[in-house]
């Protein structure tokens, strides 16, 4: 391998990993979050519905609604609709992954 080739794969290499870094730090400031992480936390465990969440976490209107889209908007949640009632569950498999490993100390 010349060195023109091996800066060329350690190049490549250091972009692939600043992606995944970057990825990475996206998803940890949007977990950075007291309620955000306790509705995560809830989740993981499967899918509930808005008044599962607030009755579950004590977390009220309108904060329960700030919090819900925030993770909506960062893909981790997704929705659907049962008659009158939205239900959510985790939709990331990364944010999924972090919540199996963080289960065990925080969602207790």
């Amino acid at each position: 391998m010349t060195m023109m080739t091996m800066t060329a794969t350690s190049t490549l290499h250091f972009e692939e990993l600043r992606a995944s870094a970057d990825k990475a730090c996206s998803l940890m400031k949007v977990m950075a979050n007291a309620d955000r992480l306790m509705l995560l936390c809830q989740l993981s465990q499967g899918e509930k519905s808005v008044s599962e969440l607030e009755e579950s976490l004590s977390i009220h209107q309108p904060t329960l609604s700030q919090q819900l889209t925030v993770l909506r908007e960062a893909q981790l949640v997704s929705t659907r609709r049962e008659g009158k009632n939205i239900i959510y569950n985790i939709s990331s498999e990364s944010a999924l992954a972090v919540m199996r490993v963080l289960s065990q100390e925080i969602c207790k």
